[in-house]
């Protein structure tokens, strides 16, 4: 999760650098190059049926191509730091959604790590002060302010597809390998953005992107298609969905750091306490229970 903050934020600088089809489709050729030999099934591994293929596809129209439109479009009209706070959201709705469909049983102790995350959010939208440093700074922050609302509202659906990237996912590691899900999926969103994809690369000018945006973009397909769906996936084999989803409050804290730090963005007090918020919730949710278990 804190990877996927990290891109979530540095790619704010890589879609002023390229259309966001574009984008996305390297992203996922890139992931495809790095990994072909994850497709190779196990010998101990049953062969998938046609449910399984089913939420294959789904676990990457959802997470990998809906996710990846919804989050640079809106990372495009709203600021890193935003984006981060709106995604700290992910845990309420993986919560909500794995009961629904996985029927797991949220702890109290689950339970209070994300309505910790849920005030996070509520207290981020009393604070006003991304809105008035927008105001002064002339027409360009005017545009931005009145689109923001936008951003935030694909940031908010990029939450709804994250959540059901989890929840599917912890019912594929069932069947199938970590490794293997993730060189499908990836494969999938390939196919998905290969028509809009080439279609925003037919008149781009490649030779205008400097070699920084090159090294940034093999890291951003790298992290978002090969080592954060690896990482995630094997977590989910002995992980609850549910509490699962608590972590991805380190994907708002790692955005906020990398918008602050690198991209020159600021923090208010709302937001630091905002992530404090978020942070208990990840301590509540995995300290040890009296029983020996996390989050009982």
């Amino acid at each position: 999760m804190v990877l996927v903050g990290s891109y979530v934020a540095l790619s704010k600088p890589l879609v002023t650098a390229l259309p966001v089809f574009l984008l996305a489709w390297l992203r996922f050729g890139i992931g495809a190059l790095a990994m072909p030999h994850w497709l190779i099934k196990p010998a101990s591994e049953p062969v998938m049926g046609r449910n399984t293929r089913l939420l294959i596809f789904l676990e990457s129209f959802l997470g990998n191509f809906l996710f990846t439109i919804c989050m640079l479009f809106g990372v495009s009209m709203t600021t890193a730091v935003s984006a981060g706070v709106i995604l700290a959201g992910i845990p309420a709705m993986v919560a909500l959604l794995s009961w629904v469909f996985l029927r797991e049983r949220i702890t109290r102790r689950v339970a209070l790590a994300i309505a910790l995350a849920a005030l996070g959010i509520g207290l981020f939208s009393l604070s006003k002060s991304e809105l008035l440093a927008h105001i002064g700074q002339g027409s360009e922050a005017d545009l931005s302010s009145k689109t923001s609302w936008l951003g935030n509202l694909l940031i908010f659906g990029a939450v709804v597809c994250e959540a059901a990237y989890a929840v599917i996912g912890k019912k594929l590691t069932g069947s199938v390998s970590p490794k293997r899900i993730t060189a499908l999926i990836n494969l999938w969103g390939f196919a998905l953005m290969t028509p809009l994809g080439l279609y925003a690369a037919w008149s781009f000018d490649f030779a205008s992107v400097p070699t920084p945006m090159w090294l940034l973009l093999v890291f951003y397909a790298l992290a978002a298609s090969v080592w954060t769906v690896w990482l995630w996936m094997t977590g989910l084999k002995t992980v609850p969905a549910a509490q699962a989803g608590v972590f991805t409050v380190m994907l708002p804290i790692s955005a906020a750091a990398v918008g602050v730090l690198v991209l020159g963005e600021s923090l208010s007090g709302f937001q630091v306490l905002a992530f404090a918020l978020c942070l208990a919730g990840v301590v509540l949710a995995t300290l040890p229970s009296r029983s020996g278990g996390p989050g009982s």
